[in-house]
């Protein structure tokens, strides 16, 4: 079970609650930060200060002052309206992770909502209602409205649910589940929908599976160097400290010490005098990326633990607006990443194909034993190269685009949204590279004579041999590709 804290939350323990479905508690200090901000909420409602959200109309409508008797209306209504999702539903784990980031947002005790609300929110992610919502909708300011009012829709009572793995109406959800829907009160419905989480939620998903990425790709990597004989003096931990990047520095020591011992690589002039860069550029290129995941992740957990509220609950005499719900830091993040992340796979790629192409090795072409009647590993690649070449379509910025909302009160909005979910498909699609490099890598060391792979890589060769054998003839290759990919994703 985590614990809610002040602002603690780790990668880890956010994917613990969005993947593996692990159970969420508040702690004490946490209840009593909730419940003293609700106090002072309260106490500003009654008066006749204008407070944004509280007693008056949202957006374009902010100037507009709301009755007392009508503040519930208010808040209900702000959610029935806001929910203008479009598109496939968010993934369960992408909504767990928003559903626990937005509790942990409240928890800071800023947002001035009730604590039992925050606590249903709490009791439906555990039990595991989680509320449909359509991916698509948000312009990443005043954060996530639409993904978000969907997440409220099934706290009050509204649109559908996925439960035991069915999407029904949300009120059945909540009833089975035992929980009874909440009937928001003044600034609950805002406090619930202007943030970052979803957009935050789908990236650091995305992050985690890069940083994941990242490994398999020094492991493939390493595997194509002793199918093709590579030379390591260009790893030497001197060449790279008179540079001084410490990604590059990391990744060359990795490399060697996942080919200790291997008898494929060689020595400068051994065989020949220097790599393509696709091999001799490795800590170079994959230190780079390593340099951008490591950057991410301290301005992601940052934004797992922020309050992207608005208004913000200071004092009982200051709540103040702001733009917290801004989803720039983090689109801006995204869009990084998304280019760090296609570079691994354009290097994949390119490395694929000093495997299959036999003008640029001393190999069978297309790594076929047989070739010409049999076609091997040759439109693997081309599988390889429609997948970098897409990447390279995602990664045109999404954070440099902005359309006015809200009668052009909302003048400047971030895109985060799209950032962060064309983040996930690049990843998604670098993971098949690097798969497909690393399927080829263990056929190309097969032609060789003699041989004693690396300390490490002769691990990830075995447990792929153990599930793939050596292509004799060809074969469904699709099979053999999921399979790789499967493995790769459990070694790792």
């Amino acid at each position: 079970m985590i614990t809610i804290e002040n602002g603690k939350l780790t990668i880890e323990e956010f994917i613990k609650v969005a993947r593996d479905k692990e159970t969420l508690t508040l702690s004490g200090d946490t209840r009593q930060r909730i419940l003293a901000s609700r106090k002072m909420l309260e106490k500003a409602a009654a008066g006749t200060q204008a407070v944004y959200g509280v007693n008056t109309g949202f957006g374009k409508f902010s100037e507009v002052k709301i009755g007392k008797s009508e503040l519930k209306t208010l808040q209900r209504n702000l959610i029935i309206s806001h929910a203008c999702g479009i598109g496939n539903p968010m993934r369960t784990e992408e909504v767990r992770g928003l559903m626990l980031l937005r509790i942990n947002a409240l928890a800071r005790g800023y947002s001035g909502i009730r604590l039992e609300t925050v606590e249903t929110l709490k009791e439906m992610l555990n039990k595991g209602v989680h509320p449909v919502i359509p991916e698509k909708g948000s312009l990443g300011a005043s954060g996530d409205l639409a993904p978000l009012a969907h997440m409220v829709l099934t706290l009050i009572g509204e649109g559908e649910a996925e439960y035991n793995g069915h999407s029904i109406p949300s009120r059945e959800a909540m009833e089975r589940a035992g929980i009874t829907p909440v009937e928001l009160e003044a600034k609950e419905g805002l406090a619930l929908i202007n943030g970052t989480q979803a957009l935050t939620s789908i990236g650091a998903l995305a992050f985690y599976d890069a940083s994941r990425a990242l490994k398999t790709a020094n492991l493939s990597a390493a595997l194509s160097m002793e199918a093709l004989r590579s030379i390591t003096t260009a790893f030497d931990a001197r060449l790279h400290e008179v540079r001084g990047h410490k990604g590059q520095m990391d990744i060359a020591r990795e490399i060697l010490e996942l080919l200790e011992g291997s008898s494929l690589v060689t020595k400068q002039n051994d065989i020949r005098v220097q790599d393509a860069y696709s091999i001799r550029c490795i800590p170079q290129v994959h230190g780079a990326i390593k340099d951008t995941l490591d950057y991410a992740l301290d301005k992601i957990t940052i934004e797992m633990n922020a309050v992207t509220d608005n208004p913000i609950v200071l004092n009982e005499d200051e709540i103040y607006s702001g733009g917290n719900f801004h989803g720039e830091p983090m689109a801006l993040l995204f869009d990084y990443l998304a280019i760090a992340v296609s570079e691994l796979g354009n290097i994949s790629e390119r490395r694929l194909e000093r495997l299959v192409n036999y003008q640029l090795n001393d190999l069978p072409a297309f790594l076929a034993p047989s070739g010409g009647l049999n076609s091997g590993f040759m439109i693997s690649q081309y599988s390889a190269a429609a997948l970098v070449s897409e990447n390279k379509v995602l990664s045109h910025p999404a954070s440099v685009d902005s359309i006015p909302s809200s009668a052009n009160q909302e003048d400047h909005v971030s895109m985060g949204n799209t950032a962060a979910r064309k983040l996930r498909d690049i990843v998604e699609n670098t993971r098949r590279v690097l798969s497909i490099e690393a399927f080829a890598a263990c056929q190309a060391i097969d032609f060789r004579e003699d041989v004693k792979l690396g300390k490490e890589t002769s691990k990830i060769y075995n447990k792929i041999r153990e599930g793939v054998p050596f292509i004799e003839e060809d074969v469904i290759m699709y099979e053999q590709m999921n399979k790789v990919y499967d493995i790769l994703d459990s070694y790792i």
